[in-house]
């Protein structure tokens, strides 16, 4: 079976008896006790198992094996059903996603992780050695799952943030070449993904931090609060990446029109220069016997000289105005 863990807690600690699921209608804790059992990629009668033995709803269960769902939070009854989206990077900069749906009533709390490679396990352990804090119940368990799951999206900003600075630092050196505009257009349309795959979990933070539920203490409010803190900041930082790349094809055609500027005003003078020497040869080449100067014996270097002059004045000219 896909189940994880499974165990039933008290005062915090773990209980030594095992929890059992088997679709049985089992006795739920009460009191301080309360159950966690955490499932990775369950088929569909491990899910109703677990739905007949914690009395989950149908539609619920549908929407935790569907591995395609917005972040969202709904209400069945007493129980509250989270579904929080999870974000890893792989080789290269794509962002694989996950999906972890959570069942969370007054005394029990259910996790369900499709396609996500980052388990509870540890989080679990960390959990465990501090029973004071685990002792305040489920409420505080899902806040810290919600919790490991947005600190998941900070290497993932940061290797696209190491991308990025890259990617600019190249545009301001050259115009970007067809790999490398490949390479923004794909980050850009990773960037959309992201928030719109992402972008609910602000919402669903902002309801647990602001909403009374039944099965959330109004004491563990503040601790969703600084969930919604780290999920905002981290949209914040993934529209500052959008906005970054969207400039950079920007900026680097900005600076390209400079360069072509600068390299058009060269060609110009250079060509104004040329001009000079090739306007007077071809005055001279008509071959006619009746010109200014053509039989004196200093009608040539007079030329030169004249030639020389006026390219010469039109080259520290253009050199002074920056053309040259």
């Amino acid at each position: 079976m896909s189940i994880i863990a499974a165990r039933r807690y008290a005062n915090g600690k773990p209980k030594k008896e095992p929890l059992v699921i088997d679709g049985a209608e089992h006795v739920l804790p009460s009191g301080t006790q309360f159950d966690w059992v955490g499932l990775s990629d369950p088929t569909a009668q491990e899910m109703e198992l677990v739905r007949i033995q914690f009395g989950l709803h149908p539609l619920a269960i549908e929407d935790a094996l569907n591995p395609n769902q917005i972040p969202k939070i709904e209400i069945y009854g007493q129980q509250l059903f989270i579904v929080a989206r999870t974000a890893a990077i792989e080789e290269g900069e794509n962002i694989a996603y996950g999906q972890t749906a959570i069942f969370l009533g007054s005394n029990f709390l259910v996790t369900v992780r499709i396609g996500s490679t980052r388990a509870h396990n540890d989080l679990r352990a960390r959990l465990e050695a501090v029973p004071e804090r685990l002792a305040e119940g489920p409420d505080y368990a899902a806040h810290a799952i919600l919790d490991f799951i947005v600190d998941g999206y900070q290497p993932v900003l940061e290797r696209l943030e190491e991308g990025v600075q890259v990617l600019e630092e190249r545009a301001i050196e050259a115009f970007p070449d067809p790999s490398t505009i490949r390479r923004i257009f794909r980050l850009r349309r990773q960037f959309r993904r992201f928030v719109r795959i992402i972008g609910p979990m602000v919402e669903v933070c902002d309801r647990l931090a602001t909403t009374d539920y039944a099965v959330i203490d109004p004491g563990a409010r503040i601790w969703f609060r600084d969930v919604l803190d780290h999920v905002r900041r981290a949209m914040v930082r993934m529209e500052g990446l959008r906005e970054t790349v969207a400039s950079i094809v920007e900026t680097a055609a900005l600076l390209e029109q400079h360069r072509q500027g600068d390299m058009t005003r060269q060609l110009a003078g250079w060509a104004a220069i040329l001009a000079v020497p090739t306007a007077i040869a071809g005055i001279y080449g008509m071959n006619f016997d009746y010109m200014p100067e053509l039989h004196h014996k200093w009608g040539y270097p007079a030329v030169v000289v004249v030639i020389a002059a006026i390219c010469g004045g039109l080259f520290f000219r253009f050199r002074r105005i920056g053309w040259l």
